[in-house]
């Protein structure tokens, strides 16, 4: 049965350039006001700018205002940015913290439905409909992934099953048993099932699954083209960051799968040069800042996401798309001079058959010098025959291209399936920098 792509979808998403615009204007209005009369840190980083919410005569005088930072969250930890009184706070989510105090993020009633319907959104622009069986292997609990999917799928009319991350085999028999359409997790951790499907005897090409959205970590082209071929689905992506709201920032339409559209009337983008906080014209690579114009609990404004994209002109629906995500400005690696991103050593995993896209960057120093470490492994049906001479021989593989391609000299070890770190129910820990212990 081909389904109707156009029922459905909300006016706005179709709405004329005049009539996003205005209404991002009112929107953003607000939020800037909400923010200064209820936040003292964001009163605070405006005087000292010498800014007012006043000021805000047109879309680009957003420019005018500071950016938000995650340090700002954690100084500010755990609810010294809410703009409500603590009381109408519904739910509260907060980032792993691995690194320091977690970031928290509060949500008002209103805003945990704006959340649902966003993501619902989301689901609908990628085929979903409602019936459709939607299996979910996002992490619950503080991460916003599972509670984020689950909430908008509901919302949609879809079946859930939530699942959460983790017991790899029993999700399988749950795909096998329950036959969902739809699965949400991360494109990591989506591998991980299918190799498991693998293992277990069963076609993943052959089984119920016809679409997968995914996110919460960057994924590559190559990585794209390997699930779909694979899994005999449709791979879409979808964006969001638990300090803006979560999943549902952006996401991907079925008709079109060019880029995540980001629904505009709810954020405001920008680009920036990462180094001096230019904004830079659409179709330019920077750093992804982001503003929201109807949170209520706690308003962002121009928080600096760290994620590297470009801001591409809209095509399925009348908002503009982000390219998909090479990599984060905090995650880049400067080894010997040379300019790194997890993405570009992933792509060439991608281009040998027998290794996984699972894989760890572990920088060190002595003395002066920077090593690169790059653990990689072993696709699981590489795995049970596979000697040690073919792992070294598969490391030299990966060394050559990485010096070849990339300019940096790197150790390689190939590695057993499921031996390095998953965090969030599945998304992987790309980058170890351990310069600063050496």
């Amino acid at each position: 049965m081909t389904r109707c792509i156009s029922a459905g979808i909300e006016p706005i998403e179709h709405a004329s350039q005049d009539a996003l615009r205005a209404l991002q204007l009112q929107r953003l209005q607000w939020s800037l006001r909400h923010a200064y009369e209820n936040v003292p840190h964001y009163q605070q980083m405006f005087d000292a700018a010498g800014v007012h919410p006043d000021a805000l005569k047109q879309l680009t005088d957003l420019a005018q205002f500071p950016f938000l930072m995650k340090a700002h969250l954690r100084t500010h930890y755990p609810f010294g940015l809410f703009a409500v009184p603590r009381e109408r706070i519904v739910r509260v989510h907060a980032s792993s913290g691995t690194t320091g105090k977690p970031t928290v993020v509060g949500y008002t009633a209103q805003d945990i439905d704006i959340w649902a319907g966003l993501v619902a959104r989301s689901i609908r622009a990628a085929g979903g409909r409602p019936g459709d069986i939607v299996h979910i292997a996002y992490g619950y609990g503080l991460f916003t992934g599972g509670l984020g999917a689950h909430y908008g799928a509901e919302r949609l009319g879809c079946t859930v099953v939530p699942v959460s991350g983790g017991q790899t085999e029993k999700q399988v028999q749950l795909i096998r048993d329950f036959k969902p359409h739809i699965i949400m997790a991360t494109p990591s951790y989506m591998l991980t099932l299918i190799e498991e499907m693998a293992r277990q005897g069963m076609d993943p090409a052959m089984c119920s699954l016809r679409m997968g959205m995914f996110g919460a970590e960057p994924w590559t082209l190559a990585m794209r083209a390997e699930i779909e071929t694979r899994a005999g689905i449709d791979a879409l992506d979808i964006y969001g960051l638990s300090e803006v709201m979560g999943p549902g920032v952006a996401a991907e339409c079925i008709e079109s799968k060019d880029g995540s559209v980001i629904w505009e009337d709810h954020f405001y983008p920008e680009i920036i040069d990462p180094k001096t906080g230019e904004v830079l014209p659409d179709g330019q690579e920077g750093e992804l800042v982001l503003t929201s114009l109807t949170k209520e609990a706690m308003p962002i404004i121009r928080y600096r996401t760290r994620d590297l994209t470009r801001l591409l002109p809209p095509t399925a629906r009348s908002m503009r798309r982000m390219d998909k995500v090479f990599g984060r400005s905090d995650d880049m690696l400067i080894i010997r001079g040379v300019n790194i991103f997890p993405s570009q050593i992933e792509a060439l995993i991608l281009s040998l058959p027998s290794l996984a896209p699972h894989y760890q960057l572990v920088v060190t120093r002595s003395g002066h010098a920077d090593a690169l470490r790059v653990l990689v492994e072993v696709r699981q049906d590489f795995s049970g025959n596979a000697s040690g001479a073919d792992r070294q021989d598969w490391a030299r593989q990966l060394q050559h291209a990485i010096k070849t391609y990339i300019g940096v000299t790197a150790q390689v070890e190939v590695v057993n399936p499921q031996s390095i770190e998953r965090i969030n129910g599945g998304k992987a820990k790309r980058v170890v920098d351990q310069r600063a212990t050496c």
